[in-house]
């Protein structure tokens, strides 16, 4: 039987307000935020605090839900996934990325320059929602779809 793969991801903000975007074969050569998998018996946030760790080095804290989202055969994705994002918005004290094999290249990038990168699967909704968000008085914390 066959289920959902229950992913979490991480907009993650460094000292200087900028973003994390890493480069990633798996969605067509373009950018994403990172995360990954949760493992049967891992609780969502220690799945992300693991993912990040291994897909760029950082250390995160400051841990908020911000979305939560799915995504059905999209082609997006390199093969056909039925996916689950749960995603949030974090902050690290560190700039220095180390990538594994996951992705070629990371930019720390201001949400107000996010239109010059070419972004993956869901990802510039997201940053959308999460600039408008920062922009407007009326705070929208958690949408759905993709």
């Amino acid at each position: 039987m066959q289920y959902p793969e229950t992913t979490v991801g991480a907009v993650i903000f460094n000292s200087d307000n900028k973003i994390l975007l890493c480069k990633s074969h798996k969605w067509n050569d373009k950018y994403i935020i990172p995360g990954g998998h949760i493992e049967l018996g891992e609780k969502m946030e220690t799945a992300l605090k693991r993912e990040i760790l291994e897909e760029t080095g950082l250390e995160i804290y400051d841990i908020n839900l911000i979305s939560i989202k799915e995504s059905v055969y999209n082609k997006a994705f390199h093969e056909d996934k039925h996916f689950i994002f749960i995603d949030y918005i974090c902050r690290t004290d560190s700039d220095d990325v180390i990538l594994n094999e996951e992705a070629e290249e990371y930019e720390w990038v201001a949400l107000n320059e996010i239109d010059n990168y070419d972004l993956g699967g869901f990802v510039k909704a997201l940053l959308d929602e999460i600039k408008n968000t920062e922009e407007s008085e009326h705070k929208t914390e958690i949408f759905y779809g993709y």
